[in-house]
C-alpha cells in the first residue's frame, strides 16, 4: 500500500520552510481557496491540512469540497487560521480542529471571521503579512497581562480599538491613530512579541498542529465520518428557494426581497432589526451562563468603567453617543451594528419571522411589485448603476445631522455599499420614480 501523502495549505501563517522543517514529505499548498482541494486526487488515508484559506481575494474554501474529502476517508486537519474556522463548523462532520484558536471558535469565545483574517502581500514575496490578527492581539492581551507586560486595562482598549476596524485595516499604526497616547506602549510590546513569533498565537497553532500529523501513526484510515445532510445551497440561496413566488405573470419574489423593501424604504425598521437582534444576543449570552451584558463587554473586551474608543464613533449616531448609555449597553449596540464580525449565525431567518407576523407584511410585499412594474415600464432607458454608485445614490434619503453612512447602513443590517447598492439595484427605477413624484408635487 502507497504511503498517505500530506498536503499542507499555508501562508501567511507558515512558509514552506516552516512546513517542511516538520513534515519533509508534506507536499506544501497556497492558501486554500474555492475548488482547491477538490484539485488534488485524494486516497483514503491522506491527509489534507488547512492553515491559511482566502477570505477575500478569492472565494473562502468551500464546505462542500471539505466534506467530499471526509466522505474519500481523507483526514482533513483545521487550525489557525480559516482551518481552525472551518473546523468548528465542521466538527460533527468528521473534520479534525486542533490548537487554541479552533477551541475558541468551537466553544463560541470568538465566531467571527475577522478574527483570524489578515492582509497580506503576493506569494511569490512569502505572503508578507501587512495587518495583525485579531486573535493574536487578544492572545497577545492576555498573556501580557499574566506576565506584568501589558496592562489590562489597556489590552482591553486595543482589542476594542482593533475589533471595531475591518480586518484589511488592522495594522499597527491604524491601532495606534485609534489609541490614546498612554496605550502606545503597551500596543509596542504587543508588536514586538507578535512579530517576534512569542504571542504569535495562529503560528503556534499551526506549528503544534503540523507536529500532531507528524506523529499520527501512518497509514491509519480516517475516522468514518458521521452521516450529517449537507446540501451544497448556501443560506441565502435556500432563503430564495423556499419563499419563491409569482406575484405576477412573469415576475417572481421571494421573502427577501420583501425584508429589502423594509429594511430600504420603512423608516421604523431600524427599531425591529434592533430588537431581533438584541434577542438572539441575549439567547447566546444564555447559553453561555451570562446576561447580555456580561456577554457584549467579554466579546469586545470592555467593563463600564472603560469608555469606549474613539475609533467606535461611526458606528453610532450622535444622539446614541451622547444619551449617557453604559458602555455594556453602547457594547450590545455595536454588536448589533457589526453584527457579521462577531457572529457566524444568520440574522435573516429572525427578521423574517418578525416581518412575517407584522400588519405591514403585505405592503411590504406590494412595494416590491410596484418596484418591478416600475422596472419595466423604464426598461432599458434606465440601467441601475454598479452597486456602490446605487448605494451613494440611495443613501441620499438618509442624510442628516448627527448620522453617518455607516451608522445608517448598519442600523438596517448591511456591512457596506456593495451589500446596499446590491439590494436597492432591484428597486433603483422605482426610487428614481418615487423621488421625481416628490419633486413634481406642490407643496402645502
Amino acid at each position: 500500500m502507497s504511503t498517505p501523502k500530506v498536503v499542507v495549505y499555508a501562508g501567511p501563517t507558515l512558509s514552506a520552510a516552516d512546513v517542511r522543517a516538520v513534515l519533509p514529505d508534506a507536499e506544501v499548498r497556497p492558501p486554500a481557496g474555492r475548488g482547491d482541494l477538490l484539485a488534488d486526487r485524494w486516497h483514503p488515508g491522506d491527509v489534507a491540512v488547512v492553515i491559511d484559506g482566502y477570505f477575500r481575494e478569492r472565494r473562502s474554501v468551500g464546505h462542500k469540497e471539505i466534506l467530499q474529502l471526509l466522505t474519500e476517508g481523507v483526514d482533513v486537519v483545521g487550525a489557525a487560521s480559516m482551518g481552525a474556522l472551518r473546523a468548528a463548523e465542521l466538527a460533527p462532520c468528521g473534520m479534525r480542529g486542533l490548537g487554541t484558536v479552533y477551541g475558541m471558535y468551537a466553544s463560541g469565545e470568538i465566531d467571527g471571521d475577522d478574527e483570524v483574517g489578515v492582509l497580506h502581500g503576493p506569494a511569490e514575496m512569502g505572503y508578507p503579512a501587512q495587518t495583525v490578527a485579531l486573535v493574536n492581539l487578544r492572545y497577545g492581551c492576555k498573556e501580557g497581562a499574566e506576565q506584568d507586560l501589558v496592562p489590562a486595562e489597556a489590552g482591553r482598549r486595543i482589542v476594542a480599538a482593533a475589533a471595531a476596524m475591518p480586518f484589511t485595516h488592522r495594522g499597527w499604526k491604524d491601532i495606534e491613530r485609534a489609541l490614546d497616547e498612554p496605550d502606545h506602549e503597551a500596543l509596542r510590546t504587543l508588536e514586538e512579541m507578535i512579530g517576534s513569533g512569542v504571542w504569535d498565537l495562529k503560528r503556534l497553532d499551526a506549528m503544534a498542529a503540523l507536529r500532531a500529523v507528524a506523529d499520527r501513526p501512518e497509514a491509519t484510515p480516517a475516522a468514518s465520518t458521521p452521516e450529517v445532510p449537507f446540501t451544497g445551497i448556501g443560506r441565502t440561496q435556500a432563503l430564495v428557494r423556499g419563499t419563491r413566488r409569482e406575484h405576477a405573470p412573469g415576475r417572481w419574489m421571494s421573502d427577501l426581497d420583501v425584508l429589502n423593501a423594509a429594511r430600504l424604504f420603512d423608516a421604523d425598521y431600524p427599531a425591529v432589526h434592533e430588537d431581533v437582534l438584541t434577542g438572539l444576543l441575549r439567547e447566546f449570552a444564555a447559553d453561555r451562563g451570562m446576561t447580555l451584558e456580561q456577554y457584549g463587554t467579554a466579546k469586545l473586551g470592555l467593563d463600564d468603567r472603560s469608555p469606549l474608543p474613539p475609533s467606535l464613533a461611526p458606528w453610532f449616531t450622535e444622539a446614541e453617543a451622547a444619551d449617557g448609555a453604559t458602555a455594556s449597553d453602547r457594547a450590545r449596540l455595536l454588536m448589533v451594528r457589526v453584527w457579521p464580525v462577531w457572529q457566524s449565525m444568520d440574522w435573516r431567518p429572525a427578521v423574517l419571522d418578525r416581518l412575517r407576523a407584522s400588519e405591514r407584511w403585505d405592503e411590504w410585499c406590494a412595494l416590491v411589485a410596484r418596484a418591478d412594474e416600475a422596472a419595466e415600464e423604464a426598461g432599458p432607458r434606465l440601467a441601475a448603476p454598479p452597486p456602490v454608485m446605487c448605494a451613494n445614490l440611495f443613501m441620499r434619503h438618509w442624510q442628516g445631522s448627527g448620522t453617518s453612512p455607516v451608522a445608517e447602513m448598519a442600523r438596517r443590517g448591511f456591512s457596506g455599499p456593495e451589500e446596499l447598492g446590491g439590494a436597492v439595484k432591484r428597486f433603483f427605477a422605482y426610487d428614481i420614480r418615487r423621488v421625481r413624484e416628490r419633486r413634481n408635487t406642490p407643496a402645502g
